[in-house]
């Protein structure tokens, strides 16, 4: 059995005072990712949790220093590279005809020294209109001591997950563009352990995003000005399990919702932009002390009901539904094209996780080569998020595509 190292490694999107958890469930046949935190029985009796699990949570981390100094910011901002796990449609607007990005973050290392992300992407354009993309993004959980049931060593296990996309954005007019992006998700965490006569395997699945961006160049407060809309709901896929016959759960499909406003004077650039989330999964329903629904709704059922049930689901009802949505707000500032300010701040209700902390940023341009940083800021005696980096090299080529 993979021991609490493995749990304690996974995620920790929720604050500490819940239990950062990954449920291998290898008695009940299967193993998946868990984000929340412990049930809570309430004073009537009812037995339940309002953070919202799904499988492989990897795919929401934000993978580039940018938009991770902004607040995890992203849907509207000015296209680059790493547009195709923010807004896949941004990419028909991208200022140049191919360009790459290679970012990383050590991540939980408030927890734990050895888990980091890696995200590789790049793009080309076909023509005026259309543009590609791919990337690639790997989740290690570093090294894990393995243990049987009698606590017999048995060596160590490294687990992982990655995730392969492919874009096509293509541009509608001077002001629109839809974009889609196809995935594969691949889960190695549980090393074919057996339980209850079942031996649990790499979960894998496919899922697709769908976008749209709009921006049109106007004046505001009397300065020349480019405004921005950006949808994508991503990660529309099939249920994940890691056993034959085992439970399945839901990917982290989820709703971006976003705006930017640039303001241009000469060699000045100020970007600031908001950014709402919303997974379109079940919320976990409460239940009396023997297992029937008493608020909420059966959280088994399938991935198309599980989105559109999901803006009316929660327990709680409406105050409920809105709790569910988090909040990124961003600002960018440039210089002269060549150096950046970033700042932003992310909330999340604490009966939903209570992620909350600051970021600051800065990036670099020379030539066709950018360097990107990025530094979060939260309660290192609250949060295992305190202190993440996250670092990012951007190359473009062959001018201007536009």
């Amino acid at each position: 059995m993979i021991i609490i190292n493995l749990i304690l490694k996974y995620m920790a999107f929720s604050d500490v005072k819940h239990v950062i958890s990954l449920s291998i469930f290898l008695i009940g046949f299967s193993c998946y990712a868990q984000v929340g935190g412990p049930e809570d029985p309430s004073t009537d009796g009812r037995v339940g949790t309002g953070i919202i699990s799904t499988g492989v949570p990897f795919l929401l981390i934000s993978p580039d220093a940018r938009s991770g100094a902004m607040g995890d910011v992203g849907s509207a901002i000015t296209p680059d590279a790493n547009s195709i796990h923010w807004n896949p449609a941004k990419l028909a607007f991208i200022e140049n005809k191919n360009g790459v990005s290679l970012s990383y973050s050590p991540w939980l290392q408030h927890l734990v020294p050895d888990i980091n992300l890696a995200y590789l992407s790049g793009y080309h354009q076909l023509d005026d209109r259309n543009t590609i993309g791919a990337s690639l993004r790997y989740f290690s959980l570093g090294q894990i001591q393995l243990v049987d049931i009698n606590k017999n060593d048995q060596g160590t296990y490294s687990p992982n997950e990655f995730a392969l996309d492919g874009t096509l954005a293509r541009k509608f007019g001077d002001n629109f563009s839809l974009g889609t992006a196809l995935r594969f998700i691949y889960s190695n965490l549980a090393n074919g352990q057996f339980a209850s006569g079942q031996q649990t395997k790499p979960g894998t699945a496919l899922a697709a995003d769908v976008s749209g961006y709009f921006r049109k160049e106007t004046i505001l407060l009397g300065s020349d000005a480019r405004f921005a809309l950006g949808l994508n709901i991503s990660n529309i896929g099939n249920k994940i399990s890691y056993t034959d016959g085992g439970k399945k759960v839901f990917l982290p499909t989820n709703l971006k919702l976003g705006t930017a406003t640039t303001f241009l004077n000469g060699m000045n650039e100020f970007t600031i932009a908001l950014d709402i989330n919303k997974l379109l999964v079940p919320t976990p329903p409460q239940y009396d002390t023997d297992g029937n629904i008493v608020a909420g709704k059966d959280p088994d059922r399938s991935v198309p009901a599980g989105i559109f049930g999901s803006f009316a689901d929660a327990p709680g009802g409406f105050s409920e539904e809105l709790k569910e949505i988090n909040y990124s707000l961003g600002m960018e500032y440039w210089y002269n094209k060549q150096f950046a300010l970033r700042a932003g701040y992310f909330y999340e209700n604490p009966d939903k996780g209570d992620r909350q902390y600051l970021t600051l940023g800065a990036g670099l341009r020379y030539n066709v080569f950018n360097l990107d940083f990025a530094y979060l800021l939260a309660d290192q005696q609250k949060s295992p998020l305190a202190n993440t980096l996250r670092f990012s090299l951007v190359f473009n080529f062959a001018g201007d595509a536009n």
